[in-house]
């Protein structure tokens, strides 16, 4: 029966990519948005975007491209929950709460509203929909971009140990970075293999519109998305190194002839990770059926903040201090796309980014 179920998933894939052109060099609509968003780790709204960062051109340089939500939030420690709350608006269980250190397949029984599914495990069943999906299905085009992951989909064997947890010299990557390798409606998929690629495609991508996709889910390593520190390659890692990433990374993007057109960039941070592991929340979202509380490490991710950059959408320099977290996060792209929202994203209540993000008056 699982054979079954993985078989229908890639022939539902196939059959999507097919019907509207899909693939790496798909055409895109001209008239869609282009998403970026950049996914950073494990920093603190003042320790990034205070006086005394030690990330000069994001918290200045680029804060003053953009609007910057000062009120944005994880969802909850470590890293993964919220990785799979932007993929899928699913909320924490105790085993990705602990960042999934058995690539174990989720085992559950059913949905409770909003569509979470009950169970434990690190990935979900095709049963669970992803924005990956949602976007195939409405005929939109979606890569993920992972900085030294080398093969692409790359991912520990199920029910094994995740070797990618620590850094090593020959590669940083970490899966637990990578929110498209939880779930089997993906990693089941043709899909992976051909959209979820090392980081060193996305140049070559973003050459032409037609060659970039609508949606990009870029995450660096483990030493330039902040995380480590020191890195294991000597650099010193955490907001110095990110910066530099950044450096090197943004001006890539935002000078893309489909940024150009029509683009939006996201910065953001998976956590707030200080000394005491931060764990306020915001917009009044659950734990998850799957996570008791008061969790691993409490009920929310701390106050990350986040940065919104689009020449046509966003007026440079300005801020909101409207709540959001990483559902709003998923919500707000639903929302750019057309799409129903998943998951937590569906919250009565949830804010989701209006005109207080999307400020341009042209």
């Amino acid at each position: 029966m699982r054979r079954l179920g993985q078989l229908i998933v890639v022939l539902v894939f196939t059959i999507a990519a097919l019907a509207v052109g899909y693939g790496p060099h798909a055409s895109a609509d001209p008239g869609a948005p282009h998403i970026f968003v950049i996914q950073l780790e494990n920093k603190g709204y003042d320790e990034t975007w205070g006086p005394a960062s030690a990330a000069p051109y994001l918290s200045k340089t680029l804060r003053s491209e953009g609007v910057l939500l000062s009120q944005y939030y994880g969802i909850g420690h470590n890293s993964l929950d919220n990785y799979i709350a932007q993929m899928s608006g699913q909320g924490p269980n105790a085993e990705t709460q602990a960042d999934c250190q058995i690539y174990s397949d989720f085992t559950g029984a059913g949905t409770v509203p909003p569509g979470q599914a009950v169970g434990q495990g690190c990935v979900y069943p095709a049963s669970v929909p992803t924005l990956a999906g949602q976007l195939t299905g409405a005929g939109r085009s979606w890569k993920g971009y992972m900085e030294d992951m080398g093969t692409p989909c790359r991912h520990p064997a199920l029910n094994s140990q995740d070797t990618t947890q620590k850094a090593t010299v020959a590669s940083q990557y970490a899966a637990r970075h990578n929110p498209f390798v939880y779930f089997h409606e993906i990693v089941d998929s043709p899909a992976c293999q051909q959209q979820v690629v090392d980081l060193g495609a996305l140049k070559s991508d973003l050459a032409q519109p037609d060659t970039t996709p609508n949606f990009a889910y870029i995450t660096p390593d483990l030493c330039d998305d902040g995380h480590d520190s020191p890195c294991v390659t000597g650099a010193p890692g955490g907001l110095a190194s990110a910066d530099l990433w950044l450096r090197e990374w943004v001006p890539v993007i935002t000078s893309a002839p489909a940024f150009q057109q029509n683009g939006i960039l996201i910065i953001t941070f998976d956590e707030s990770d200080g000394p005491q592991q931060d764990s306020s929340a915001c917009c009044g979202e659950g734990p998850g059926p799957n996570s008791a509380l008061p969790g691993i490490a409490g009920l929310g991710g701390g106050r990350v903040g986040a940065l919104v950059i689009s020449p046509q959408s966003v007026t440079p320099g300005t801020f909101s201090d409207t709540p959001y977290n990483h559902y709003s996060l998923l919500a707000s792209i639903e929302d750019r796309f057309g799409l129903p929202y998943l998951g937590y994203a569906a919250a009565p209540g949830l804010p989701r980014f209006g005109t207080d993000v999307f400020n341009r008056r042209n």
